[in-house]
This record gives C-alpha cells, structure tokens and sequence, in this order.
C-alpha cells in the first residue's frame, strides 16, 4: 500500500484525503494544515495521524508521497522539498503564479527521479479522455479544431479572485493543459481577448477579466478555441468538441440525472446542470489518484509531469501579453 499524506486539507484537499483513503492500493498517512481546526477535523473523521508541520511530513519513514493541495504560493517549495526528500508528489495547479519561480524550480529539481505529478484533473475525465483517444487513434481524420467551453456556475468570493493570480493563471489554465493534451503539438501563437462583464467594478480593481476567449495555434496550423465566463446562470458548463477531417468528437456536460421530459408546455427539458467542479470532476478526482499510484508502483512517468505545468503556465503569460498589447503572442516570446 502506498502511503500518501496530504499538505493542506482545505476543500480540495479534504476531497484528496478522501479519495486517498477509500482507495484500494494507497493509504492515507497522515494530513497537515496551517489551519489547526481543518487537519484536527478530517484526522479525526478518517482516523489519521496529524502532522504539526509539513517538515514533520518530510522527515517521516511512515510517508511514501506526498500529495500537495495548500495555497498556491507554497507549491514550488513544497515540491522542491519532496524531492530533496525522495517522496513522490501531486501537486494541485499551478505550480506558481511566477514563470521566474517555476523556472527556477525546475532547474533546482533537474535530474531527480523522483516523479512530479501536476494536478490537471480534466484530463482524467471519461469523456474528454474518450475524446483524446478518438483524436490520437484518427477516428475523426486529420484534426483540425479543438473548441473549449469552460464557465464557471458563479463568481469565486472576492478575496479569492484578488489573490487567484487572474482569469488565465487561475481558471483557463485548466483548458490550457486540456488543449496541450488534445493538440499533441506544441502551441506556437496565442491570441487573446477579455471583458469585463459580470462584476466589472471587481475586474477594474484585479485588473482582470472574467469573460475571455483565446485562440491557440500550432506550427502546423491546428487550432484551439477556449472561451471561459466566470458566471453561468444555468451551471458548471464543460464542453469540449474535437473537429478534424473526417468527423468530429464531442464531450458533453454532466447533469444531475439522465432524465428528459415531454409535456404539452415543454419539449426534451432536461435535469440542471451539475453547480461545483467537485461534483462534476468527481470521477476523475478518483482516477488521478489511481494515476499518481500506477506511476510510483510501475516506476513509469506520471500522466502529468512538471513540465506540462510550466508549460501551461506559459501559455497564461502569453495570453495575458496578448490583451495587454493587442496582438498575437508567439510562444517563444514567454518560454
């Protein structure tokens, strides 16, 4: 059994510690939190040890890995520590909100062995995996578009938006790695747009957007169209559709329930929307831990290395460029 702890146990960390626990080749080791109240309540519901620091995690001979899930400040540290430790690590997105850190922590991780898993969920969900494998195995010919649409239910509390770093590093990062995944090629260009249309008076202040579309393209002219919103009324709205030469490939939302309804007033009326990227992600949560322990038990890479992370995080300041100067960004301008 493979002996996880988990640094931070906020709400997704809580969630990680959960799914650890229940899953059936790893352990749950231990948790620990600078919040005192939060490690004290998920260690004594799954009846845990509790660590008094992240060092203490470190030095233990009953850790085999850790999985990082605290503020995102702390990550590049945390993860320079685990492999100075020999401990394996998730680590939750992004690695930083800094290139310069990442940069810097890659260099300062170079030639160890120990495997860095980043925390890019989406690309363990059924459907969109089922998408990718379509893709990669030319059921829809040649492709040629990638359409990303990510909106949130509603707008994070301010005090989060004010320290998330902006839209690109914080919410379409995620669709930064899910088109890496599915283009298969590097990114050459990106082209960006943002307003500020649901809160206007909070993005004037972050200096933010919270409805965005970017365009990513390759060398070889493959495209990737992600638009994101802060707020949409009707739920958690994930879609991603794969067009190509001979066909296309779509993987659709997830309501509550498969039910559709036919009346005399409505026609195909079907369940809402699922609200919480818990909810939605639910599954996928669970396969990326199965991931991160196949990696360490067949002693094969992770599914999500270092690497992707940083190179989402490029992608981020690319199109943070690209609003801020009007123009396209080539890649090689940022990494």
């Amino acid at each position: 059994m493979l002996r996880i702890a988990v640094l931070g146990v906020g709400r997704i960390g809580r969630m990680h510690a959960e799914n650890i626990a229940a899953h059936p080749r790893a352990t749950l080791a231990g948790v620990f939190d600078v919040h005192m109240p939060a490690a004290v309540d998920i260690s004594e519901k799954l009846g845990v040890p509790r660590f008094d620091s992240a060092d203490a995690v470190f030095a233990s001979t009953d850790v085999d890995a850790v999985l990082i899930a605290t503020s995102t400040a702390t990550h590049a540290d945390l993860i320079e520590q685990a492999v100075a430790a020999g401990k394996p690590a998730l680590c939750e997105k992004p690695i930083d909100l800094s290139l310069d850190r990442v940069n810097a922590c890659a260099t300062r991780i170079a030639g160890s062995n120990v495997p860095v898993m980043l925390g890019f969920v989406r690309r363990f969900d059924a459907g969109h995996s089922a998408l990718r494998q379509a893709v990669k195995t030319g059921k829809i010919g040649d492709l040629h578009q990638v359409v990303i649409t990510s909106r949130d239910p509603g707008m994070a509390p301010d005090a989060y938006i004010e320290v998330s770093g902006g839209i690109f590093r914080d919410m379409t990062i995620h669709d930064f790695d899910l088109a890496r995944f599915i283009l298969d090629e590097k990114v050459a260009e990106v082209s960006a747009t943002g307003s500020r249309l649901v809160d206007p008076g909070l993005m004037e202040r972050c200096n933010d957007y919270d409805t965005v579309t970017v365009v990513l393209k390759t060398a070889s002219g493959k495209q990737a169209i992600i638009n994101n919103s802060r707020r949409a009324v009707y739920g958690y709205d994930q879609r991603v559709e794969a067009f190509g030469s001979g066909g296309m490939a779509i993987s659709e939302n997830h309501t509550l329930n498969n039910l559709r309804l036919y009346t005399d007033s409505h026609t195909d009326q079907g369940a809402p929307l699922m609200n919480f990227f818990i909810e939605r992600y639910g599954d996928a949560f669970a396969a990326e831990i199965g991931a991160f322990v196949d990696a360490i038990e067949q002693n094969r890479p992770p599914a999500v290395n270092f690497e992707d992370g940083r190179q989402a995080l490029i992608l981020a300041e690319a199109a943070i460029r690209s609003i801020a100067e009007g123009r396209t960004v080539n890649t090689r301008e940022i990494g």
